[in-house]
């Protein structure tokens, strides 16, 4: 059997819960297999827990503190851990994202990086990141534009996306580039496998409000939810948090708009693009 791999628990929070549970784990005599079979959970998810691939849900936690004995340290930790996830939940995301057969989208903030242009993706990067040099942001654009082969696939997958109107009212890099976006959003809608909605201002108030949710449905395996809210990400993968979160999706998706009433108002943002006198700090 391989040695255990060594733990940083200087790396994140969710690294030193998952070092303080190894601790607890062995502390207890039990290996992975037999924790899970305790809780009861895959020992394959202690195993990520441990290594701070993945942070458990709320419950999950608790149960974990109450059959290790932790005595609610365990949970309190878990506490501060779930607020700053694995950093690595977008690498992780974009590999699923490459085997999906299904991706429901909301997206509160910007296009879909599916459906972005190239000009449209350097804007958003090189504003979200502005400490980067040219050639990062070029790295990055290219590999934004490169998650969009996905579609080349023999069998491509259904994207089914809610955009907030902000999404397209929002005018990123300008009048010409935001033009281009549009026109390419309406380009995408035609095609068989992709279907564009908007989520209308007059909407008001709904369930995901200031985040974004993307739900990932495979050909033989569940579903995988990506949150993104503010620099924050999470991959949900476990069963009871993806229902919930799939729950949000679709109380979203059933304010927005019909699809050819979106279509109409994604031609209506185009039309009025630059409409508006540009901003100018006073």
């Amino acid at each position: 059997m391989p040695a255990p791999k060594d733990l940083d628990s200087s790396l994140s929070l969710p690294a030193l819960y998952g070092a303080k549970l190894r601790k607890l784990r062995i502390r207890a005599g039990w290996t992975q297999r037999e924790l899970g079979d305790k809780i009861p959970i895959a020992h394959s998810r202690i195993a990520q827990f441990e290594l701070g691939n993945e942070v458990p849900t709320d419950d999950l936690s608790m149960r974990l503190d109450k059959v290790l004995g932790a005595d609610g340290d365990l949970h309190d930790l878990w506490v501060h851990a779930k607020r700053f996830p694995p950093k690595d939940a977008f690498r992780r995301f974009r590999d699923y994202e490459a085997k999906a057969t299904a991706i429901h989208k909301y997206q509160a903030h910007g296009v879909p990086g599916l459906l972005q242009t190239e000009a449209y993706a350097r804007e958003i990067i090189r504003e979200a990141l502005p400490w980067c040099t040219a050639d990062q942001i070029e790295e990055k654009v290219a590999a934004r534009i490169a998650r969009q082969h996905v579609f080349a696939r023999s069998e491509p997958p259904l994207l089914w996306a809610v955009l907030d109107e902000a999404v397209i009212r929002r005018s990123v890099g300008g009048p010409a580039v935001m033009r281009a976006q549009l026109a390419q959003l309406l380009e995408a809608a035609g095609k068989a496998n992709i279907e564009l909605q908007v989520l209308p201002f007059e909407a008001g108030g709904h369930a995901a409000m200031g985040m974004s949710v993307t739900v990932l449905s495979f050909h033989n395996a569940p579903d995988v939810v990506y949150l993104e809210g503010g620099t924050l990400t999470e991959l949900v993968k476990d069963c009871r948090e993806v229902a919930r979160q799939s729950h949000r999706y679709d109380r979203v998706h059933a304010l927005a708009l019909p699809l050819a009433l979106s279509l109409k108002r994604i031609e209506q943002a185009m039309e009025e693009v630059g409409a508006c006198a540009p901003y100018e700090e006073s």
